[in-house]
């Protein structure tokens, strides 16, 4: 039997400034979203759609979304095979089509990690565990668009 597990979220909408979505220019896009027991996420629209570009927007916390799920697989899979990482940042892009008719979809993410191992002798194990990575992430096997990874790996002190 395959378990099954539930990820409970409130997302709030606080951006009501008196007279709610009367007028699609009179209210802000400002939104909250809540975990219990952990920060609040302070969260709008893209700036493009009326959004606050000081808050995260729901793209990108999709972005973000897969990069971490690549990442702590990757971390794991590396743990597994006894290749010791000291280091690792992802610099991630998603790509988004808006359509004619104002809806839209992502195209493509690509997860660009660079990788810091210990030792030399683990730099090409290091690079082939992406892949596999990413048949494990969750999220990326949950969305419809392509998810890749350009990844490059260092050594420790070199």
């Amino acid at each position: 039997m395959n378990k099954q597990h539930t990820y409970l979220t409130t997302v709030e909408w606080t951006g009501n400034n008196g007279s709610g979505t009367s007028n699609y220019r009179d209210f802000e896009r400002s939104h909250v979203v809540s975990v219990t027991n952990k920060p609040d996420i302070l969260c709008s629209s893209d700036p493009a759609f009326r959004g606050d570009a000081n808050k995260y927007n729901p793209e990108e916390m999709l972005v973000s979304s897969l990069s971490s799920c690549h990442m702590l697989w990757y971390l794991h899979l590396c743990s597994e095979a006894k290749v010791v990482v000291v280091a690792y940042v992802d610099n991630a892009t998603g790509v988004m089509e808006e359509t004619s008719s104002g809806s839209g979809h992502f195209r493509e993410v690509s997860l660009n990690p660079v990788v810091t191992v210990k030792d030399a002798s683990m730099v090409e194990k290091a690079q082939t565990l992406h892949e596999k990575a990413n048949d494990y992430c969750f999220i990326a096997k949950s969305v419809n668009f392509e998810v890749k990874h350009q990844a490059t790996c260092k050594v420790l002190g070199h």
